[in-house]
C-alpha cells in the first residue's frame, strides 16, 4: 500500500493526469499532453529573483509551480538565493564594502537581512529582502503554489540535505497532501541521492543530461532528469522517458531555462514534461497555439 501511496504522490507532482496503469510496462503509454510551465526563480523577468515579489508575480500572472535556490548562511540559516555570492542581486557592496568577495556563507542571517534584494532589478522593488525559507515556504503556501526546489552548491554546504528536509517537514510541506506540491533537485547527484535516502517519498529531480548508459543508475533515487533545452532530442527524451524512476513511474523531464516561443515549441515537440522560464507567459502563449 506504501509503495502506491509514494507513486500516486510522485505522479502527482509530476502534474501527471493519465491514469495508474498496471503492469508497469503500460505505464510507457505516456498522455500527449501540454508540458507544465514553471517560473524561473519565480517570474524573474519581470520581479528580482528568488524573492517573495518573484513568486507573488507568478501568482499573478497564473502559474502555479515556482523555482528557488537554497543556500545557507554563515550562521546556518537556509536563505534562498542562487549565486554564491551576494554582490550582483543586493547592495551588498554598499552596506559591507570591506567585505569582499560577499559570498553567502560569509554572512550572518541577520547581515543578509539588512541588504536590498529588489532595487538592482528596478527602483520598485527598492526594499525587498533575501528570504529565508521558512518565510519564502510560507508566501508558497499563501499563494498555493508548488515547488521546484533545488539545492545550491551542496558540497559548500554539509547536511543542507538534512537541514532543508527538517524545515520542509516542520512547514508541513512533508505530508502528504503537499508531497504532490514539492520537487526537490540539485546538480549535484549525491545530494539527490541524499534526499531520496532520508525521505522517500520526496520527488527528486537531478539537472543535468547523463548518458542513456548512465540513466539505468540514476533511475534508482531520482523521479526527474532536468536538462538545459540545448541538451534536448527526439532520442534523449524517448530514452529517459523508458526507464521507471524510485516510484515506479517513467522517469520525467524538466528542461530549463526556455523564453522564446520558438524554443518553447521546439521542445514542446521533444515530449518534454515541463519548461522552466523566466518568462513563463511568453512559454505558454506558445504552448497555446502549439
Amino acid at each position: 500500500m506504501y509503495a502506491r501511496v509514494v507513486a500516486i504522490t510522485a505522479a502527482a507532482a509530476l502534474g501527471t493526469v493519465a491514469v495508474l496503469l498496471s503492469p508497469a510496462s503500460d505505464a510507457r503509454a505516456r498522455e500527449v499532453r501540454v508540458p507544465t510551465v514553471i517560473a524561473h526563480r519565480g517570474a524573474s523577468a519581470y520581479a528580482p529573483e528568488n524573492t517573495l515579489a518573484a513568486i507573488d508575480k507568478a501568482a499573478e500572472l497564473g502559474f502555479s509551480w515556482v523555482e528557488n535556490d537554497v543556500q545557507r548562511t554563515k550562521d546556518g540559516q537556509l536563505v534562498v538565493l542562487h549565486d554564491d555570492s551576494l554582490q550582483r542581486t543586493t547592495d551588498v557592496e554598499e552596506v559591507f564594502p570591506g567585505r569582499a568577495p560577499w559570498k553567502v556563507w560569509d554572512f550572518t542571517a541577520a547581515e543578509i537581512a539588512r541588504l536590498d534584494a529588489g532595487r538592482w532589478f528596478s527602483p520598485a522593488y527598492a526594499g525587498a529582502r533575501v528570504p529565508t525559507l521558512e518565510q519564502y515556504m510560507r508566501r508558497v503556501e499563501h499563494n498555493h503554489e508548488k515547488l521546484l526546489l533545488e539545492i545550491k552548491n551542496p558540497e559548500l554546504y554539509p547536511g543542507i540535505e538534512q537541514q532543508t528536509l527538517k524545515l520542509l517537514g516542520n512547514e508541513g510541506w512533508l505530508d502528504h497532501r503537499h508531497l504532490g506540491r514539492l520537487i526537490v533537485q540539485s546538480f549535484s547527484a549525491d545530494s539527490v541521492r541524499t534526499v531520496h535516502e532520508l525521505k522517500p517519498a520526496v520527488t527528486t529531480a537531478f539537472l543535468g543530461a547523463p548518458t542513456v548508459a548512465q540513466l539505468h543508475r540514476f533511475a534508482r533515487f531520482t523521479d526527474l532528469v532536468n536538462p538545459s533545452y540545448r541538451s534536448l532530442s527526439h532520442r534523449y527524451v524517448t530514452a529517459v522517458h523508458a526507464f521507471d524512476g524510485p516510484h515506479g513511474r517513467p522517469l520525467g523531464m524538466f528542461a530549463w531555462t526556455v523564453d522564446d516561443a520558438p524554443t518553447a515549441r521546439e521542445a514542446a515537440g521533444y515530449g518534454v514534461d515541463g519548461l522552466i522560464s523566466n518568462r513563463p507567459d511568453v512559454v505558454r502563449a506558445a504552448l497555446g497555439s502549439h
